[in-house]
């Protein structure tokens, strides 16, 4: 599967605040692809559909999908903007979400609430990271699964696109530090590859992909 970027894009949290992603999805057409994420698809095979937390939903693609999975889909943005986009795309599919707007600095889930918890390219600076890795692991019931994909740090010197800032990119291994004594499993921690479509045809661009799962209670 290829998905297609632009070496100037922006990932939530880099340098942008609400107001400027706002802007920059306004519009009719999505800025992003309606497909799920690649990653997304291929690990939650085999999972049985439950409530799911999108986290930085953007306009919906990973949340409604799931949705058309069979999954009780909540996208969680700080741009309203996009969440309205969101909604759209969920009624164009003819399914149903909920949204909440919401800076994910400060929000946090209701403990143990989630079956799955998905975190697909949110790059924040190496503390809040850590903090944000931790605050929405609590949100997972037990049982429950929790995906990170990002773009990995090796991915900026051998590597196709993302944040050009190495504060805000992170390894396999720094997720496995944020979410260490948190009871949680971790069942995979990888570097994977993606093909991505560029202005100059196929690149590859370097992730980070970490699974991790909460132990069901005694």
């Amino acid at each position: 599967m290829i998905e297609a970027v632009t070496q100037c894009s922006h990932e939530r949290g880099l340098v942008m605040n609400s107001e400027d992603w706002n802007q920059r999805y306004d519009g009719d057409e999505l800025i992003w692809t309606a497909t799920p994420n690649q990653f997304l698809v291929s690990e939650v095979e085999g999972l049985q559909p439950g409530s799911v937390l999108d986290v930085a939903c953007g306009e919906g693609r990973n949340a409604v999908w799931l949705a058309l999975q069979g999954w009780e889909a909540t996208g969680v943005d700080f741009s309203s903007v996009a969440l309205e986009k969101a909604a759209k795309l969920a009624a164009h599919n003819d399914v149903t979400a909920s949204w909440i707007e919401a800076d994910l600095t400060t929000w946090a889930p209701v403990a143990s609430s989630f079956d799955l918890i998905v975190l697909a390219y949110v790059h924040l600076p190496s503390e809040a990271r850590g903090k944000l890795h931790r605050t929405i692991a609590d949100g997972l019931a037990p049982g429950g699964t929790l995906l990170i994909i990002a773009h990995s740090l090796d991915n900026l010197t051998n590597g196709f696109g993302g944040p050009p800032s190495a504060d805000v990119l992170f390894s396999p291994d720094d997720v496995i530090s944020d979410l260490s004594g948190l009871g949680l499993t971790v069942e995979k921690a990888e570097l994977v590859t993606r093909t991505v479509q560029s202005d100059d045809g196929e690149k590859h661009a370097l992730d980070t992909l970490v699974r991790a799962r909460r132990p069901l209670s005694l």
